[in-house]
């Protein structure tokens, strides 16, 4: 039997100017793969191009990866096809590392079934280079994802993780969509005590990079303009 293909989760940029992130070794991987699945075929396609100009982008197979409640079993299916074949294939998030609040590990599940390898590349990831600029917890963390929308059911999850991390000494650290971020703001510092510590990470690697921690009183005295901004946000408790 042939020894199936490789999975390579390839990094992007979080900014369109941050390609210096990249290391070269990601772009000879992209050089010999011709099957990739990816959340957004446009922004995978400049990517692509800006990684190696010569490129043939025409000759390439660009999966768009189904969203959560999709027909994710597809993608799967078709991902273990390619691998059985002895194909190699690439994933690829919108922005940054895949298959971390992006689509891809259930692709990347399917491969692990049929003992095909995996092969985790190295490149910006904004939630660990959030937390480690923090000066929060690195050792006791949480990535929740995205809060809920509705106001209501958000100022809750605000005080339920405000509570868990007094308890364990834990950071908390989710995201939003940039169009919502001041919205969050707004609920966060009128829900979290005066004295929890809030970092607010936006525009990561990108040249209006802005990364502050300060407790929740002293943010109420000025806040950045986050709208639309790719931001992350991370809180301690004390």
């Amino acid at each position: 039997m042939e020894q199936p293909g490789k999975v390579y989760l390839i990094p992007t940029v979080l900014s369109p100017e941050g390609l210096h992130t990249i290391p070269p070794y990601v772009t000879a991987a992209v050089q010999k793969i011709s099957v990739f699945f990816v959340e957004n075929e446009r922004t995978a396609r400049r990517y692509l191009k800006a990684l190696d100009r010569s490129i043939n982008i025409d000759n390439l197979q660009i999966l768009l990866m189904q969203g959560p409640g999709m027909n994710q079993v597809s993608d799967s299916e078709q991902a273990k096809k390619f691998l059985l074949e002895g194909k190699d294939i690439g994933i690829m998030s919108e922005a940054g590392c895949p298959a971390i609040a992006d689509p891809g590990h259930r692709i990347v599940l399917a491969a692990h079934s049929i003992d095909a390898p995996i092969i985790p590349m190295v490149g910006p990831n904004s939630m660990l280079m959030a937390l480690i600029a923090s000066g929060m917890n690195g050792q006791n963390f949480q990535f929740v994802g995205y809060l809920p929308v509705k106001p209501g059911e958000r100022v809750k999850a605000i005080k339920d993780l405000e509570l868990e991390s007094i308890k364990k000494h834990q950071t908390q650290m989710f995201i939003e969509t940039p169009y919502r971020n001041n919205h969050l703001v707004r609920d966060l510092l009128s829900t979290c005590k005066e004295t929890t510590l809030l970092c607010i990470a936006a525009d990561i690697t990108g040249p209006e990079e802005f990364i502050k921690t300060k407790t929740v009183k002293d943010w109420k005295k000025q806040l950045p303009e986050l709208h639309k901004r790719p931001a992350i946000f991370l809180f301690l408790a004390q």
